[in-house]
């Protein structure tokens, strides 16, 4: 089997067949999990929702939300 002329796809399925049959399912999904980079920019997203939020209104969330969790 010679990599360089094989298409992508069965680079990819290759790849995995080694990886399940060396580290079985529960280890190849763990070692898939480390190239998982995610999407977007958390610390610009998560400015955008909590910048909006002065201690006031989180109070008053909060205290919302323990009224409907106490209402027997």
């Amino acid at each position: 089997m010679n990599a360089t002329l094989m298409t992508l796809e069965q680079i990819r399925v290759t790849g995995l067949a080694a990886l399940l049959e060396k580290l079985g399912p529960a280890g190849m999904i763990r070692f898939l999990q480390q190239f998982e980079t995610g999407s977007g920019d958390y610390s610009i997203e998560r400015h955008q929702w909590i910048d909006q939020l002065d201690i006031d209104t989180l109070i008053a969330k909060l205290q919302d939300q323990q009224s409907k969790t106490n209402v027997v």
